[in-house]
């Protein structure tokens, strides 16, 4: 997946404030709304719909009593589904770490990629 070439140029900017965050790929979703016909997702999880794309897992601590670090989980499956080919894959990557990195940090997406304000 093109993860790290969608993910690296917001790293390179970002890294001082993005070093206590991990991002992991899954094959699917293991989440999904209440109610699939007026969904309302939480800021921290990025949907088209019904169908959850990524999740910001915030940083805790685990059943073990381990802290556990911040995570943005990407659900490869329903990404690859919506992309049409490589370099569209590579867009809605990168629209989907800009989205939940800006959510990570308290910002809007802008700030993270200031190209984002001008989709016209």
């Amino acid at each position: 997946m093109a993860v790290l070439e969608a993910y690296e140029p917001i790293e390179r900017r970002w890294h001082e404030r993005l070093n206590e965050l991990d991002v992991a790929v899954d094959e699917i979703p293991r989440i999904s709304p209440r109610d699939p016909d007026s969904v309302q997702w939480p800021p921290e999880v990025v949907a088209d719909g019904p169908i959850a794309l990524a999740r910001l897992i915030p940083a805790g601590v685990d059943v073990r009593g381990n802290a556990t670090r911040a995570r943005i989980m990407l659900f490869r499956k329903p990404i690859e589904r919506r992309a049409k080919d490589s370099l569209d894959l590579t867009d809605l990557l990168h629209e989907i770490l800009v989205a939940q990195i800006a959510t990570y940090l308290g910002v809007e997406p802008s700030v993270i990629d200031p190209s984002m304000d001008s989709d016209d």
